[in-house]
């Protein structure tokens, strides 16, 4: 049902994916989707875990997660979607509104075409409400809906109310403390040099300062910040970012590309990929010492944080949503690596890439998070390089790969990458 600015309709689902679509293009801004859930008293944020968004996808509630973008097939008039699930039905009760919000970067939305937001029924995919932007000029942030409890009841309204201030001003607005950079203080003056005691003051015993009982330690504001690479730029610096301690995770998500869901000659292969699909998440290693080896579920090499080779696989998901698969490195035995190749591999489901969206987002414990997505699979891939992690010595440096590989035939997914990135080991056959 398509809507008008400040019209609101009910939403019958107890659970929903709101999509924000846009064309994408030349020159066209980047955008990203966000939710933030009101308490019903105060109209803002209980606390900046409230706020979800591409750096805290998902609400300690479970009923608000950010799921990721899905790019269109790869002409000029492509349209991305951004994607937040709602579960009603696990929303808190003193939550009483659920704001869902754009923000763009690298230009207003009045140079964003085909700016709109859909609420589906997530069981049947039934399109519920749909409110398309017409109106944006000079707004980097924009309100575009909600979804607020009427009666015991949840409704949508299609709001449209924008903001100059980019996703930072619209998240102030709501409560959120955000992490801004600080702005370097001028040195201090130089202190004079303190006048000599007399020997009997220098003598006298000094009282020790009564104890301060310790303040509980502040939450961490909000960091708006992220870097998206892309096949023009590929590559940032860790250390330059400051984040070379802490945990580095490695996330993987995907979804199924719509259009593959219909009637046809491709129905067969559109019900292969959506029931039984399951996608690895891997990783080579290559350590200071020149020992090399693989982390990934196939023969349980799960790999260790606290001990070589420092990279842990989370587990073995199914689905690419939630949570997907993840994998983290600690970075604080940096100084261990050389080179770090993660990878992806067709396990089973499906033929290759091909239909399938995936995105890749590395989050280090300090500094920026870094996304990117693989774009469209061509050629009959099973297996994908998806980042390069180098110690250079003086850097630790990203770099985004996205390389669909095609293997020979008898030759593994994990053999082509090896081949292909010149790792030289060894190779059995696995079963999980």
């Amino acid at each position: 049902m398509s809507m008008i600015k400040g019209a609101n309709t009910p939403v019958p689902a107890p659970r929903v994916r709101v999509e924000l679509a846009r064309r994408s293009g030349p020159a066209v801004p980047d955008t990203d989707f966000s939710a933030l859930l009101l308490d019903t008293r105060t109209g803002k944020v209980r606390s900046d875990r409230d706020f979800v968004f591409y750096n805290q996808p998902a609400h300690d509630s479970g009923a608000v997660r950010h799921e990721g973008r899905r790019s269109g097939p790869g002409d000029t008039t492509d349209t991305d979607t951004d994607t937040i699930a709602v579960d009603l039905d696990r929303v808190e009760p003193g939550i009483g509104r659920i704001v869902l919000a754009a923000s763009a970067g690298g230009g207003p939305f009045g140079r964003v075409p085909g700016l709109s937001v859909r609420v589906l029924d997530a069981g049947t995919g039934a399109e519920i409400a749909r409110y398309d932007t017409t109106d944006a000029t000079v707004e980097t942030a924009l309100v575009l809906g909600e979804l607020y409890r009427r009666q015991g009841a949840w409704k949508f309204r299609a709001v449209g109310q924008g903001y100059s201030s980019g996703l930072e001003g619209l998240a102030t607005d709501f409560g959120i403390t955000v992490d801004t950079p600080p702005v370097p203080a001028p040195p201090p003056a130089p202190a004079p040099a303190p006048a000599s005691a007399p020997p009997s003051a220098r003598s006298a015993p000094v009282s020790a300062p009564a104890a301060v009982p310790a303040s509980p330690p502040a939450a961490a504001p909000v960091r708006l910040t992220k870097v998206t690479l892309t096949k023009e730029a590929p590559t940032v610096s860790l250390t330059k970012q400051g984040g070379t301690s802490g945990a580095l995770r490695v996330n993987l998500s995907w979804q199924i590309r719509k259009q593959f869901r219909g009637w046809g000659a491709k129905l067969g292969r559109a019900i292969a990929l959506h029931g039984d699909l399951d996608l690895d998440l891997c990783a080579l290693y290559e350590l200071s010492d020149g020992s090399k080896g693989v982390v990934q579920a196939l023969g349980n090499a799960f790999g260790s944080l606290h001990r070589p080779p420092f990279i842990h696989l989370d587990g073995d998901d199914r689905t690419g949503g939630g949570t997907g698969e993840n994998l983290t490195v600690n970075l604080d035995h940096r100084q261990h690596f050389r080179r770090i190749v993660v990878f992806v591999t067709v396990y089973e489901g499906a033929r290759s890439f091909a239909d399938l969206d995936a995105t890749v987002t590395l989050t280090p414990q300090h500094g920026a998070p870094i996304e990117f997505t693989l774009g469209e699979c061509t050629v009959p891939s099973t297996v994908c390089a998806l980042a390069l992690i180098t110690n250079t010595g003086s850097e630790l440096v990203v770099k985004r790969e996205a390389e669909f590989l095609v293997p020979r035939r008898g030759v593994s997914p994990q053999r082509t990458i090896d081949q292909a990135y010149g790792w030289g080991m060894n190779w059995t056959p696995g079963r999980k």
